[in-house]
């Protein structure tokens, strides 16, 4: 029999302690906010081994990562609002509802776009972290590319602010 994890707090929200079941909702998970949007990962002390998943919020002109791709799938569902999906070197906008699919080695990254901000549900596998980050004039336009590829992620991301716990705040998600 699997046990349930507890919640508990932390930083401003709560967050699973082990790796039993659980249930939480966004609005009081745990939150951080940075260089790229504020977000929450549902994950405690323990990572999930298999699959990640994370919704993330984005202001109008915030890229939500650098420009990448990687080994594994990863699937993403805008939730709300708009943004831009810069994708193997093409711009597209997106709305709420719209549904994006990367195969493996897809180079992509979402930026916040329209008037309001924009929520964008995440998943993605977790067997490798195996990734590159390439040189995209594009990207870069975007404030979301690397100068010099790289597949270092403390390369890329190396004038980043660390995140910090934030509250989540009316507004991110949809009612």
């Amino acid at each position: 029999m699997v046990l349930e994890a507890p919640l508990e707090p932390v930083g401003q929200g709560l967050a699973p302690k082990g790796d039993g079941w659980f249930v939480v909702n966004a609005r009081e998970a745990r939150w951080l906010d940075g260089d790229y949007g504020a977000y929450t990962r549902f994950e405690g002390d323990a990572r999930f081994a298999q699959l990640g998943i994370n919704i993330g919020v984005l202001e109008p002109g915030q890229p939500a990562c650098r420009y990448h791709g990687e080994e594994d799938q990863e699937d993403f569902l805008v939730l709300s609002g708009e943004c831009l999906l810069l994708i193997e070197g093409e711009e597209r906008r997106l709305k709420q509802w719209d549904f994006v699919h990367c195969p493996p080695w897809t180079e992509h990254v979402f930026v916040g776009a329209g008037s309001a901000p924009c929520a964008i549900l995440a998943v993605g596998g977790r067997s490798s972290r195996n990734v590159v980050y390439p040189a995209s004039e594009l990207a870069q336009r975007h404030g979301a590319g690397v100068a010099v590829e790289t597949t270092e992620p403390d390369v890329a991301y190396a004038d980043n602010r660390p995140d910090a716990d934030v509250q989540f705040r009316d507004g991110w998600l949809p009612d």
